[in-house]
């Protein structure tokens, strides 16, 4: 476990595993949750691979300043943090707003970045009409007021049915999120539209959808994947928002061939 500190006063908690001289993966979660979402996928990825998990602001053991937040400021965080760990050349793997970070941080900064895997994620997500009525709903009623609206957007029907420990834990961290962190992470998003920039990527990219997403639709995805020459889909069937949690032996399946196929591992 590390601490990052950083210029401005802001520290951000990330966790690094495995090889410390291998390949460097990179992860980044999705809006109210934290990096314990990649703890089944890490578990079963190569062990040659050195392997980082961080916090953003607002979430997790990472500081929350106060909001809004702009997408260069979490796009600025993640490279500070490569930065100070002698980053180069990882393959940065992000869901949701994790992949729109993923995204900028490819365009802004190349040399950190030699390929993407862009999970559930797009260049643009939702409309602003969408996010000001999801901010102004939390503003007035807590994260509470999209608590389960999230959960039936992030599982899938099988997974509710037949798994409710999975979805109790993601609503745990939903609600342990810092107001002031979600609030803010909803307003950069809400901001953000990065066609243009990710139409001008050109690295290995896989991107990876849910069949049942109701944050992110595959069709969302894919049309953000073809954005980038040369990118791969991959289709995770009966998942929703999260398939590092709901089907993780196939998302780390899909990653390590992704990580072959490109030499890094």
């Amino acid at each position: 476990m590390i601490v990052i500190p950083d210029d401005n006063g802001l520290s951000l908690h990330a966790v690094e595993s495995g090889a410390k001289a291998g390949p460097v993966a990179v992860f980044a979660h999705a809006l109210g949750s934290d990096l314990t979402m990649w703890d089944a996928v890490v578990a079963k990825l190569p062990q040659n691979l050195r392997l980082i998990r961080m916090d953003m602001r607002g979430h997790g053991k990472s500081p929350c300043p106060d909001g809004p937040y702009a997408m260069g400021d979490l796009v600025g965080d993640a490279a500070r943090c490569l930065d100070r760990l002698g980053v180069k050349d990882c393959v940065f793997v992000g869901l949701s707003i994790g992949g729109i970070i993923a995204q900028g941080l490819a365009a802004e900064r190349l040399d950190l970045v030699r390929g993407l895997v862009i999970a559930n994620t797009a260049a643009k997500i939702g409309t602003p009409s969408i996010w000001a009525d999801r901010i102004k709903a939390v503003r007035e009623g807590g994260i509470e007021a999209v608590v389960e609206a999230n959960m039936q957007r992030w599982f899938s029907r099988a997974t509710q049915r037949n798994h409710p420990d999975v979805v109790d834990a993601a609503r745990a961290r939903l609600r342990s999120t810092p107001l002031a962190g979600y609030l803010g992470c909803m307003e950069a998003i809400a901001d953000t539209d990065l066609y243009e920039s990710t139409a001008r990527l050109r690295l290995p990219t896989l991107a990876i959808a849910g069949s049942e997403d109701g944050s992110t639709p595959a069709d969302l995805v894919r049309e953000t994947a073809g954005l980038i020459p040369g990118a791969q889909f991959q289709l995770i069937r009966g998942t929703g928002h999260l398939p590092p949690v709901e089907k993780p032996d196939e998302f780390a399946r899909h990653l390590t061939d992704f990580l072959a196929r490109i030499g890094h591992v």
